[in-house]
């Protein structure tokens, strides 16, 4: 799983522009079909804290890119994303 992690750690760093892109659009679609999923269920205190936490860490996506934090930090807080948002994404159209 590390060398995994390293070679596209060294991808993401050589192109790094690219990802930063993408990672935007990525992060804001899947957050976005995240929260749609979560408001199908209702919009008690239990979808509202799954809204928080999708809205947080998409925002933390951007927030890295935009203030240039290193392309390590921008890759971990993607990664965090995608995996919190597909958790939520698949829980609620699951249960």
């Amino acid at each position: 799983m590390s060398h995994l992690y390293a070679k596209i750690s060294k991808d993401w760093k050589q192109h790094f522009m690219m990802y930063a892109a993408f990672s935007i659009i990525v992060s804001t679609c899947l957050g976005s079909i995240a929260v749609m999923s979560v408001f199908q269920h209702g919009n008690g205190f239990f979808q509202m804290l799954q809204v928080f936490l999708v809205v947080v860490v998409c925002n933390a996506v951007n927030a890295s890119i935009l203030t240039v934090q290193k392309p390590k930090i921008v890759l971990n807080s993607m990664i965090l994303s995608g995996i919190l948002c597909t958790v939520i994404l698949v829980a609620n159209l699951i249960f």
